[in-house]
């Protein structure tokens, strides 16, 4: 099985306490359900039509497993925390 990333590409940061908010909530949520941060912050560079905003890279072990985690109570609870704190790009894709 084949393993699975997460990737979130940030296109705003409307109101950092909420996204704080989240974060708080969000990281255990993700490590509870398997995931493993590889990356998350400011691009080091952005080219072509990208945004300096924060990205965020986690690795799980199956694409099953990252829908299991996003779609857990846990993790939607975060989401709720977040509202209309920043809007984002939120990918899930299967490693080759």
């Amino acid at each position: 099985m084949a393993k699975a990333y997460w990737v979130s590409a940030y296109r705003a940061v409307n109101d950092a306490d909420k996204l704080a908010a989240y974060a708080k909530l969000a990281g255990p949520a993700i490590a509870a359900g398997g995931g493993r941060f590889l990356a998350r912050g400011l691009p080091a560079k952005v080219y072509e039509y990208g945004l300096p905003e924060r990205t965020v890279l986690i690795e799980f072990d199956s694409v099953e497993q990252a829908r299991a985690v996003h779609d857990s109570p846990d993790y939607q609870a975060a989401l709720a925390a977040l509202g209309d704190g920043a809007e984002r790009d939120l990918r899930i894709i299967e490693g080759v």
